[in-house]
């Protein structure tokens, strides 16, 4: 397998004070026996691809024309790269480049997940390049290497556990913290909030902060715009029987902003729509019992199935859901299986 190395937010990966996380990451990637293809602008730095989205966007779509390219990996998330829409959509780039490969990140990268949805890819979310394959530690987290290992061997995932345990985060990503463990602690499996302990659709979604800022111009004032105009965040006949995943940043959004990203959620119809919510563990756990609260309280609808405390998205450890696949949830099995 040959892995396209993409930077489509954040361009931190090409700075040199991650230069030795970079080195770690290749190291593990190359032992896999995997051939690595940094995309030519994925190395350029945060500078740069800031003031150059057209960039990004020429990379996205050079790694799906590129036959020796099989799976698209994303370096990390960032905050814009809703940047990309124009480059991607204005004479249909993006619909004419996609071919069926692995798409794989998570954070920001929910803007490209729902691109790729929008131009029909089943995609991959839960994982990136930086803060997983590139860990200090002293190895990939066994339960993120678990499935990071599957996908690359097998191009799916069949079933989703929870964790044993889960991780802190760090509070430094220097080279002192090479070959460091991070603090761990018990983790209590799949909560199920409300609704029916089994139910099933296909999982579409990602970070809440992301969706916030589809409806909230408090970050960049374009992006509503940008993404009404592409229509970009799939209207309620498109979410009818999905499964919608919902997990929070490493900025840690207070209870009121959860409320309010709930909310804005809320006014498009997709809580009438899907089959049931997923939603992850906070990093540090942090608010858990205030989202918890508000999943319930702002949603309103008590036979919908929530189910809390996914290893997904920002709190490590990390597995890896596909999307736009047949899903059976059984919070009673603890369990997601899918139909592959």
């Amino acid at each position: 397998m040959t892995i396209g190395i993409v930077s489509l937010s954040s361009g931190i990966i090409g700075e040199d004070d991650v230069r030795f996380e970079l080195e770690i990451g290749l190291q593990r990637l190359r032992e896999y026996g995997l051939k690595v293809k940094f995309l030519p602008n994925a190395l350029k730095g945060i500078d740069y691809l800031k003031d150059h989205p057209e960039k990004r966007a020429e990379d996205l779509l050079q790694a799906f024309r590129d036959p020796e390219i099989d799976m698209i990996f994303c370096t990390i998330g960032g905050d814009d790269t809703y940047r990309l829409l124009p480059y991607l959509f204005d004479h249909g780039e993006l619909a004419a480049a996609v071919t069926d490969k692995i798409f794989l990140g998570f954070s920001d990268t929910t803007i490209n997940h729902l691109m790729l949805h929008k131009v029909g890819l089943r995609t991959f979310y839960g994982q990136a390049f930086l803060p997983d394959i590139c860990e200090p530690g002293p190895e990939i987290l066994p339960y993120t290497r678990k499935y990071f290992e599957e996908l690359v061997t097998t191009g799916t995932i069949r079933e989703i556990t929870p964790s044993d345990v889960w991780y802190e985060e760090r509070e430094s990503f220097g080279p002192e913290q090479l070959g460091k463990s991070r603090a761990e602690h018990k983790n209590s499996g799949f909560e199920l909030l409300q609704g029916p302990s089994v139910f099933s659709g296909k999982i579409l979604g990602g970070c809440i902060d992301s969706m916030y800022d589809f409806f909230d111009g408090e970050r960049y004032a374009d992006m509503p715009v940008l993404c009404r105009q592409y229509r970009l965040f799939p209207d309620a006949e498109d979410w009818k029987g999905r499964i919608l995943l919902l997990e929070s940043s490493e900025e840690q959004p207070s209870p009121e902003k959860y409320r309010r990203a709930l909310e804005y959620l809320k006014e498009t119809g997709v809580f009438g729509a899907v089959s049931g919510i997923l939603a992850g563990k906070p990093m540090d756990e942090a608010y858990a019992d205030d989202y918890r609260r508000l999943l319930v309280e702002v949603i309103d609808n008590p036979s919908l199935p929530i189910v809390f405390n996914l290893n997904i998205g920002h709190a490590a450890p990390r597995c890896i859901m596909p999307f736009g696949v047949d899903a059976v949830v059984d919070v009673t099995k603890q369990s997601i299986r899918f139909a592959n």
